[in-house]
């Protein structure tokens, strides 16, 4: 998944980052509503964790904003408020579940998971193609049956081409999923994360699953 986490609570966050990140997700952080306002507004995200209380500006108005204007990732409204009422004024606001501190870890990304099921319509949290198969509430992958060793940033890779099959995604693209706002210098990072995955997913004497499309991308197929 890629992941938007907009918390000010500095502790918090980098806990959440780094928890995420080692699962294998891309993750990019915001400390205030109007830097994860405007980060949501130019990069596409399959969910945000978004705290309602905020500096800058608060969770809801940054909620509203962006239902308003059609942005429509979904977003798991995190907040120490825990009454009735302040459950569904962010319901109302366009959130599309709601957790309230404190909380643990699986069950914030087990929300996280069911969200982006939904969002792709894909409700079982295996995902199948070919001889592949990806069991993103496990983290795990398998080839003919066969369990394969992947690294957190291959798991990021190809649960990005995964969830969308014969997809062609630009290099462009796959560099700021991985990479987000250190894409700039990386210039050749794509290519070796490809050339690592498709390595990995594609053993000696079988047949490759990624595939180049020249002067376009790469695609699962």
């Amino acid at each position: 998944m890629k992941l938007l986490i907009v918390e000010d609570a500095p502790r918090l966050r980098e806990t959440l980052e780094k928890a995420l990140t080692r699962m294998g997700h891309a993750v990019d952080v915001a400390a205030d509503g109007l830097e994860g306002e405007s980060m949501a507004r130019f990069t596409s995200y399959d969910a945000v964790v978004l705290d309602r209380m905020l500096p800058g500006k608060d969770g809801l108005s940054v909620l509203r904003d962006w239902r308003r204007d059609q942005i429509k990732v979904p977003v798991l409204l995190l907040t120490a408020l825990d009454d009735l009422e302040d459950k569904v004024q962010g319901l109302r606001h366009g959130a599309d579940d709601y957790l309230t501190k404190p909380f643990a870890l699986e069950e914030l990304v087990a929300r996280l998971e069911a969200l982006v099921r939904r969002r792709y319509d894909q409700p079982d949290p295996v995902l199948e193609v070919g001889p592949l198969v990806f069991d993103t509430g496990s983290r795990t992958v398998k080839r003919d049956g066969v369990p394969l060793s992947l690294t957190a940033r291959e798991l990021s890779l190809l649960e990005l081409l995964v969830r969308r099959p014969g997809q062609i995604f630009s290099r462009e693209q796959i560099e700021h999923h991985l990479y987000g706002e250190m894409s700039g210098p990386l210039s050749n990072a794509v290519d070796a994360a490809i050339y690592s995955l498709r390595k990995k997913l594609s053993p000696p004497g079988t047949p490759p699953l990624i595939h180049t499309r020249r002067g376009l991308g790469y695609v699962l197929e």
